[in-house]
């Protein structure tokens, strides 16, 4: 599938990077940069489904992931924009495969999750291992969610929907909102060329 995603980490991410961790007393706090736009390689887990790909977030609401593996939803695509959930596979867009429809529903509790957390200055919770633990609660259950001593993205977990994501090459960059858009109506209109052409080459009877 043709992506053309231009990562440039900026000086001011790597400032950010480096002030996220906050000591306060006995406990930790660290300085919120769940808000940054990001990408990551993510592992999933639900139940007895693994699955693996790349994960982009543009802003709040504005996520997309491309699956890897298993090999039944290897190239999917699902992006999520303003509350609606579009799939699309070589630029070809259509309903969100069965296959798919677990990890959309996580993917959904992981985005309230984080662009909740986003909205407050600082993140505290339970500190292990260089790792700070946030729980809280979703209509779908409750989460914790897990960010490194940069205070970036590291795991998600919703234990009743025996729920596991980890993520990992997580990268801060000059992603938008408009970068996204771009991209996928530059994919639609690839798809709807290619079908065109087909149509145009098929023999007359």
């Amino acid at each position: 599938m043709k992506r053309i995603f231009t990562f440039v980490i900026t000086i001011a991410a790597a400032v950010c990077l480096t002030a996220c961790a906050v000591t306060k007393g006995g406990s930790i706090s660290r300085r919120n940069c769940l808000g940054m736009p990001f990408s990551a390689e993510v592992s999933i887990t639900i139940d007895r489904l693994e699955a693996e790909g790349k994960l982009v977030r543009y802003g709040e609401g504005v996520w997309e992931i491309e699956f890897s593996e298993p090999n039944t939803l290897s190239g999917v695509k699902l992006e999520f924009s303003e509350g609606n959930v579009m799939a699309s596979y070589k630029g070809l867009s259509f309903s969100v495969p069965q296959s798919a429809i677990p990890v959309k529903a996580m993917m959904l509790n992981l985005m309230s999750a984080v662009d909740s957390n986003a909205a407050a200055e600082e993140l505290s919770g339970d500190e292990k291992d260089g790792l700070l633990s946030i729980s809280g609660s979703l209509d779908g259950g409750d989460y914790t969610l897990t960010v490194d001593g940069d205070g970036l993205l590291s795991g998600f977990e919703m234990p009743n929907n025996k729920l596991t994501m980890k993520f990992t090459e997580v990268k801060t960059a000059e992603i938008s909102v408009e970068q996204s858009t771009a991209e996928t109506t530059s994919e639609a209109a690839s798809g709807t060329a290619l079908s065109e052409t087909t149509a145009t080459a098929a023999p007359a009877e």
